[in-house]
């Protein structure tokens, strides 16, 4: 094992040029400093600092180590100061797995009502569905927000909810949502350019055969997997795009733009996903009950 009091004295050394100044520093004895570092060139087997002028200076092998070195102090530093927070103010943390295809406007509009918590520190991950019910599992997540439910899998013990099922908007600049293409819509979608969520998204295969259904071929100008781009290319004129009523609530955080119709028969749904032990996590409980609490006329969760 490193003794990490050597490589402190050898740190204060070559910080100091010199044997005699660390020493002073540190007020103790030059022999024991001396001593304290010939034991970790021992230890590490190479020799660390050599003689230059009246101090010394670092070697190839101590120029590797001062290095390390700084980085070790550096970070013992903050300790202090992040213990003393710590205790202060006790820090109040929730992971939370975001699924690729979900919209991440409704997601933030799920979780805003725990945003207020004190010295909460809130933890998003992205990544694909099967990738974060993994993460789920082994407890490096408290919660899964996700467009579909979790598989039956009694290896992971994992239980889900439905907790939205919001019905779909369209929204574009205003350079293109003009009051003929609201009196024309949804026909309108094939005279304009159209943004959509990828693949990914299990609201893309809902669109998709929306479109089939009522024969339309939109022009398709772009993919996003995350909503919250789809909102800020559509903002500078590149297309219209679906969001859910749910999410829609934060599309007023991009400036310009503006509803060109409802599509009442699409949902998007969300679902959360946890573990045994995440729920017992106060915050998971909290999440799931205030989207019990969002009107039924804004979503259905069941």
């Amino acid at each position: 094992m490193l003794n990490y009091r050597h490589l402190y004295y050898f740190w204060m050394v070559a910080k100091e040029g010199g044997f005699a100044r660390a020493a002073d520093r540190l007020e103790m004895a030059v022999q024991t400093i001396s001593a304290q570092v010939r034991d970790l060139e021992k230890s590490l087997g190479h020799q660390l600092l050599k003689p230059s002028g009246r101090g010394v200076v670092l070697t190839e092998a101590g120029q590797a180590a001062y290095v390390r070195a700084e980085e070790i102090f550096q970070l013992g530093e903050c300790i202090t100061d992040e213990v003393r927070e710590a205790a202060s103010s006790p820090v109040v943390r929730l992971s939370v797995g975001l699924s690729d295809g979900i919209s991440k406007l409704a997601a933030h509009a799920l979780l805003e009502p725990i945003l207020a918590i004190p010295n909460l520190r809130l933890v998003c991950h992205e990544g694909e569905f099967d990738e974060l019910l993994s993460e789920l599992a082994l407890h490096q997540l408290d919660v899964v927000l996700a467009g579909q439910a979790a598989p039956r899998n009694p290896n992971q013990r994992l239980s889900s909810e439905r907790i939205a099922r919001t019905a779909v908007q369209w929204y574009g600049p205003s350079s293109l949502v003009k009051k003929s293409a609201r009196d024309r819509f949804p026909q309108s979608l094939q005279d304009i350019p159209v943004l959509l969520p990828t693949v990914h998204s299990p609201l893309r295969s809902t669109l998709d055969a929306w479109f089939h259904d009522l024969g339309l071929r939109p022009r398709v100008v772009g993919e996003f997997e995350d909503s919250a781009l789809l909102a800020v290319f559509a903002a500078r004129g590149l297309g219209v795009f679906p969001v859910s009523q749910l999410g829609a609530q934060d599309v007023g955080l991009v400036r310009g733009l503006r509803l060109l119709g409802d599509s009442a028969d699409i949902h998007e749904e969300v679902h959360a996903i946890w573990s045994r032990r995440g729920q017992h996590h106060p915050l998971v409980r909290q999440l799931l009950d205030a989207a019990h609490a969002i009107p039924s006329g804004q979503h259905g969760a069941k």
